[in-house]
């Protein structure tokens, strides 16, 4: 049985106004065998979201990226994000058949896409100079300030 790759996902989202215009930043990073990095950004702009669904998708996204199981560590900068899985919060959720839960879908897709992965999330401080964290804010700043901003999620 071969070892899952280890990938480190960086992650953010933004908004303008909340809710308002917003979009998320992802980038995968992995190292292959040979020493070499490669890193793959996403992004993309939606007319009317909150920051907390640009932050879950941003991760979502670079889950749902990955075409073999992997290794994930998560870097964000949400709490929200990074508290419901170090926190154990969604255990309870899904226990409480998402009772009182905001964004289920989300979170629910998040679940999906993570199967066959092992993740762990750490949380840095946003606006804090972290280069990925700062790329991701960048790239998420950008894509809501496109004109073809996306109807929905």
């Amino acid at each position: 049985m071969s070892e899952k790759v280890k990938v480190t996902l960086y992650t953010d989202g933004a908004c303008s106004g909340n809710p308002g215009k917003g979009g998320y930043g992802a980038i995968l990073v992995y190292v292959d065998s040979n020493g070499n990095k490669h890193e793959k950004e996403f992004s993309a702009g939606y007319k009317y979201v909150t920051n907390n669904q640009m932050e879950l998708l941003a991760v979502i996204v670079g889950f749902e990226a990955l075409k073999k199981p992997a290794d994930v560590t998560v870097v964000s900068d949400s709490k929200y994000v990074c508290d419901a899985f170090n926190q154990k919060w969604i255990d309870g959720w899904v226990k409480k058949n998402w009772k009182n839960v905001k964004n289920i879908e989300l979170w629910q897709r998040l679940l999906k896409a993570m199967q066959g992965h092992d993740a762990k999330f750490e949380w840095v401080k946003g606006h804090a100079g972290h280069p990925y964290n700062e790329r991701c804010d960048q790239l998420g700043v950008n894509a809501y300030k496109q004109d073809n901003l996306l109807d929905s999620i």
